[in-house]
């Protein structure tokens, strides 16, 4: 599938390809604090086929549980995160924050991970009440 999408401000907008079965909500710590929620809702992108349209992302390097090194793609206008993608050359394993892409009402996840980190009330949220709008 192939999907285009921008920050919020529109400063740096992308194009990929993806595949919808690789999308999936992760529940680690790491994504609930780099996201400033619950958990991280991304897709992977076919190898080879991202690109930038505009803008220049900054990045910040983390280090995964396992020691892995990931960089973390942000605008730094509006703050808005990107990607997360393996360090060194091209071809590189991007994976996309869903809220990012255009076509985001099209990506629905196949599967949860990191599980254990799962706050407890993330399961529940279908029986809160559910308002149209900001009251």
């Amino acid at each position: 599938m192939h999907i285009t999408g921008a920050c919020h401000c529109k400063a740096i907008r992308f194009e990929a390809d993806i595949d919808p079965a690789a999308a999936g909500i992760c529940h680690c710590t790491d994504c609930q604090i780099l996201s400033g929620t619950a958990f991280r809702v991304t897709v992977r992108v076919v190898p080879g086929t991202f690109k930038l349209l505009a803008g220049t992302p900054r990045v910040y390097t983390k280090t995964a549980e396992s020691g892995n090194l990931r960089e973390q793609a942000f605008c730094e206008h509006c703050g808005t995160p990107l990607y997360a993608v393996s360090p060194g050359p091209e071809p590189r394993l991007y994976s996309l924050r869903v809220g990012t892409i255009d076509q985001r009402a099209q990506i629905r996840p196949v599967a949860q991970t990191w599980t254990r980190s799962r706050l407890s009330w993330v399961g529940d949220m279908a029986t809160l009440p559910q308002l149209e709008r900001q009251p």
